[in-house]
């Protein structure tokens, strides 16, 4: 396990809550990037140092990166249409529906669409990022090469999948040392903001096993706590070091997560 400094990004979200928690846990020093401060203080002031910044503004982020020595990316948007799209102006009930018709004219007003946030957001990470990153663990999704395949093409609709795919390419083509993750639809909490003791605290409903696999032929719900803990454990394993699997949650769950056993089941790539 490496100890260098993190920059944890989206880790207001409920996947990066629990991430920047479990890293915390272990003493690992937390940079937090965050477009809302007040937010991120009320969550890490004190444990974590919080600073300002959007990666899709690659100027914002040259300060930011000082001295990081791993990124755990874990921003992201909704898949379809909502307020955190963050729409220019106020839309109408005409371009609901001609959303229908013509999703890029709906995509167009929207600042913070999927492509703005998962593809040319991660594409300014790798910009700014130091050559000798240790690891950057990008959060993904499974179905990136199965988007004409029924049910990811609806999940697709508005281009998650196109995004997240654009992501996922730009960090393999950097240079840098990587693990990409793909999850399947997420499970467990949490769905609002906690403190870091109940954070720690949390446990996973389903009570199902973990499972890995590579090439996107995996399908299934994937605990959120699940897809943190495997994001930890990926900062300084060697096994996958320039990887790509997908993790989902099915059978039975053992008493422990053998985590290191799991990334040795994972045939190299």
């Amino acid at each position: 396990m490496q100890s260098g400094l993190v920059l944890m990004v989206g880790a207001t979200g409920g996947v990066g809550q629990l991430v920047t928690a479990k890293l915390l846990e272990r003493n690992i020093p937390v940079r937090v990037l965050t477009r809302n401060l007040d937010k991120a203080e009320q969550m890490f002031a004190g444990k974590a140092e919080c600073v300002v910044g959007d990666i899709r503004d690659c100027n914002s982020l040259v300060s930011v990166i000082e001295g990081v020595r791993s990124i755990i990316c874990c921003a992201g948007t909704t898949a379809f249409p909502s307020k955190r799209w963050e729409f220019e102006s106020s839309l109408s009930p005409w371009d609901w529906l001609g959303a229908i018709f013509d999703r890029d004219r709906l995509i167009e007003k929207a600042k913070n669409s999927p492509m703005k946030a998962d593809g040319e957001g991660v594409k300014n990470l790798v910009a700014v990022a130091p050559r000798d990153l240790e690891r950057f663990v990008f959060i993904s999704s499974v179905g990136v090469l199965r988007k004409g395949e029924f049910p990811f093409s609806i999940l697709n609709s508005f281009g998650v999948l196109d995004a997240k795919l654009v992501g996922e390419q730009a960090i393999m083509n950097s240079g840098l040392a990587y693990t990409i993750i793909r999850p399947g639809r997420l499970i467990d909490g949490p769905f609002t903001s906690y403190d870091l003791n109940t954070l720690l605290r949390a446990t996973t409903d389903g009570k199902l096993g973990v499972v890995v696999g590579t090439g996107d032929k995996l399908a299934g719900d994937t605990s959120r706590i699940d897809l943190a803990t495997a994001c930890v454990e990926c900062l300084g394993n060697e096994r996958v070091k320039n990887q790509v699997f997908e993790l989902v949650n099915k059978g039975a769950r053992p008493a422990n997560i053998d985590w290191s056993s799991l990334f040795e089941s994972i045939p190299a790539q």
